[in-house]
C-alpha cells in the first residue's frame, strides 16, 4: 500500500504521469533528486504504518475493550 501510495504522491509531485522517482543507483539524477525522493518514500511509509498500527489497535480495543499493550 505505501509503495503504491508513493509512486501515486511522486507522479502527482513530478513533471508527467510517466514519471518513476529514481533510485540511488541511476546515475542521470542529481544527488539531491534521489535523496528527496528517498526521504519522501520514507515519509510515506511512515504515514501508512502508523495509520495502520492505529487501525489495527482500535480494532483491538473493540474486539476486547482494551488497549493493546496496557
Amino acid at each position: 500500500v505505501a509503495g503504491q501510495a508513493f509512486k501515486q504522491a511522486w507522479k502527482y509531485g513530478t513533471a508527467g504521469p510517466d514519471a518513476d522517482a529514481p533510485g540511488p543507483l541511476q546515475s542521470e539524477y542529481p544527488l539531491k533528486e534521489i535523496l528527496a525522493a528517498a526521504a519522501a518514500q520514507g515519509a510515506v511509509y511512515a504515514l501508512v504504518k502508523a495509520l495502520a498500527d492505529r487501525g489495527g489497535a482500535r480494532l483491538f480495543q473493540k474486539l476486547t475493550g482494551e488497549w493493546p499493550g496496557s
